[in-house]
């Protein structure tokens, strides 16, 4: 087996120049991949294909980063050792915490695994991620005359047409940093990972960490409310459309009833007040029922995926509950409205956490309660 040898490239502007310059001397990164246009309109896609042309030539995989992130300097080492485990699939190290991704890989966190398959219907987080030098190729020839500025859409519809969506790291080593946004973004506010944690505790999870490869139904939340997305919605005919928990229920073989009567009779009254009173009413009832149904939907995962996940819980069993615990601690805030995350003070997140924890834990549950009687797995 040929071993695998990382190249890469940092994608920026000249506005950004010098924090790239600092970002690539930091983790030991190839060189800068600088807008060609940068008076131009805005576009990632145009300075994403200069990074990915900037494969060197013994390289069989290749990294690019984008100037707005932070990482820890084993970074490419993590990176290697991950390509060297799935050597033909494009791999993401990043993942937004208020994305349908993001609640992928923080139920996948929850069940105990490793990595996990990205929704394939949404965009294709670009801010860190890993394609071998062939797929790289064909990734430049399928976006050179396309018109869409955002790489990240582009990366997915590419993903898509291959058939095999790319895999999220469920630790997460790169963080974004700062609110800014070239691209036009800056709307979503504070975006941060989904699981940070450090490179040691990612490094088992990365090399041993089992794959959550399919998704059941998935509970996500934006701007203060949740929603669910149902299996196998990337072939429906909006595969976008975001469905309302509560519209979405009967797919799932719940009723929401039943959710109603476990929140009414679990939920700890003094921490939803207090919760209710910082942000309302409404997003601490539909922050702890989206809670209540990750937790289920987590706890089903590691159930169904038990047998062939015992042998990787001895290697990563010691870091597992950490990562837990860094997936439950962004839930609150990502669940937020954009423009309340500034406000929320590291009290509020232990609140939101706690109350968040209280929910998750009840989600076993609704295990064995559906109307079908077949748990809703797939």
């Amino acid at each position: 087996m040929t071993a695998a040898r990382v190249s890469s490239a940092v994608m920026t502007h000249p506005v950004r120049k010098a924090q790239a310059e600092e970002l690539s001397a930091r983790l030991g990164l190839g060189g800068l991949a600088m807008d060609p246009d940068p008076d131009g309109a805005p576009s990632a896609l145009r300075t994403a294909l200069v990074a990915w042309s900037a494969v060197s030539d013994t390289a069989t995989h290749h990294l690019v980063v984008q100037d707005d992130v932070a990482a820890p300097p084993e970074l490419l080492d993590l990176v290697a050792g991950s390509v060297a485990r799935f050597a033909d699939d494009a791999l993401i190290f990043y993942t937004n915490w208020h994305a349908r991704n993001g609640a992928a890989a923080r139920l996948a966190a929850l069940a105990g695994a490793g990595w996990v398959r990205a929704v394939p219907e949404e965009f294709a987080p670009t801010l860190a991620i890993c394609l071998p030098v062939g797929t790289a190729e064909e990734f430049r020839e399928f976006a050179r005359d396309s018109t869409e500025r955002h790489d990240d859409e582009l990366m997915a519809a590419f993903l898509r047409k291959a058939g095999r969506a790319g895999l999220l790291a469920v630790p997460s080593v790169v963080e974004h940093i700062g609110t800014s946004s070239i691209n036009g973004h800056a709307s979503q506010g504070v975006r941060r990972a989904v699981c940070p944690v450090g490179a040691t505790d990612a490094r088992p999870l990365l090399c041993h960490g089992w794959v959550l490869e399919e998704l059941d139904w998935l509970p996500y939340m934006r701007y203060g409310e949740g929603y669910l997305r149902l299996a196998g919605q990337e072939r429906a005919a909006d595969p976008r459309r975001h469905l309302r928990w509560q519209e979405a229920m009967p797919a799932t073989g719940l009723t929401e009833g039943r959710v109603r009567d476990i929140a009414r009779r679990e939920r700890p009254a003094e921490s939803a007040v207090e919760v209710g009173r910082l942000f309302g009413a409404a997003f601490a009832e539909e922050l702890w029922i989206h809670c209540l149904l990750l937790g289920r939907q987590a706890e089903d995962a590691a159930r169904r995926h038990a047998a062939h996940s015992a042998g990787t819980r001895a290697r990563t069993g010691h870091v597992a509950e950490r990562l837990r615990a860094a997936a439950v601690s962004t839930v609150g805030l990502a669940g937020l409205p954009p423009e309340r995350r500034p406000d929320v003070l590291p009290a509020h997140t232990e609140l939101l956490t706690a109350y968040a924890w209280s929910a998750i834990r009840c989600g076993s549950l609704l295990l064995g309660s559906d109307e079908g009687g077949d748990g809703g797995g797939a």
